[in-house]
């Protein structure tokens, strides 16, 4: 078995988007005012938690929902939606900063020249954005497919924005990997749309097997090796081979 594609999601995995200062100078116009530690860990845990189990709607109100959780948890107090709404709306009109991961750039080097297609999967406002966020950090010319959920109108873990990627890039599901930051919206979701799916905890062990974990972009060609090899587990199934 080839691995034909491998595609990536963006935020948090080839770029970090996130700036927490901004954000905590931001808050302060809507009389929250925030510790930018306390704001950087109430982020990552409420990420967790909605990757574990996601709100029931999606797309923009996912996204208030987020920021709710978010901002109450570091404010210590229950920020109420309608507070929420505009610091959402705040944060979507501020230019952001966008920094290209260290380790991004020499793995894509290296699917590259091993003549592997590349993509993205990205749940984001629409694929002209993402498409300008890759040109900033000079690394759009890597991709031939990009997929966004609002151009798409579906979005992860939906299995059917994987679905649409790897027919349009020509491949078989089982012919590609995706690498994403959430362990149950990026890797186990794309498993389920029968692709093999790579969770990369930058903050974690790299020890996880269902679904194979890794700390660094470095780790997915050798985790691509593995999989042509019969070495890694086939999608859906743990490395001891249960369901």
């Amino acid at each position: 078995m080839r691995v034909r594609a491998v595609l990536f999601d963006l935020g948090g995995t080839l770029v970090d988007v996130k700036d927490f200062d901004a954000w905590t100078e931001l808050a302060r116009r809507f009389f929250l005012d925030l510790d930018p530690d306390d704001l950087r860990h109430a982020f990552f845990e409420v990420e967790a938690e909605l990757d574990a189990r996601p709100p029931t709607a999606g797309g923009e109100a996912a996204l208030v929902e987020f920021w709710r959780r978010t901002l109450s948890r570091a404010a210590g107090k229950e920020v109420d939606e309608r507070t929420t709404v505009k610091f959402n709306a705040a944060v979507r009109e501020t230019e952001r900063p966008v920094w290209l991961y260290s380790d991004a750039r020499r793995c894509l080097d290296t699917l590259h020249a091993q003549r592997r297609a590349l993509g993205v999967v990205s749940n984001s406002t629409s694929e002209a954005a993402v498409r300008r966020i890759l040109d900033r950090v000079g690394i759009l010319d890597y991709f031939s497919r990009i997929l966004s959920s609002g151009t798409e109108g579906v979005e992860k873990p939906n299995p059917e924005i994987f679905r649409r990627a790897v027919e349009r890039m020509g491949v078989r599901p089982e012919e590609a990997v995706y690498v994403g930051n959430l362990a149950r919206t990026d890797a186990k979701a794309a498993q389920a749309a029968g692709l093999h799916g790579i969770w990369l905890n930058r903050e974690g062990f790299g020890f996880g097997e269902d679904p194979p974990e890794i700390t660094s972009l470095l780790e997915v060609p050798l985790m691509v090796r593995r999989l042509e090899n019969g070495e890694a587990p086939p999608p859906g199934r743990a490395a001891g081979g249960a369901r």
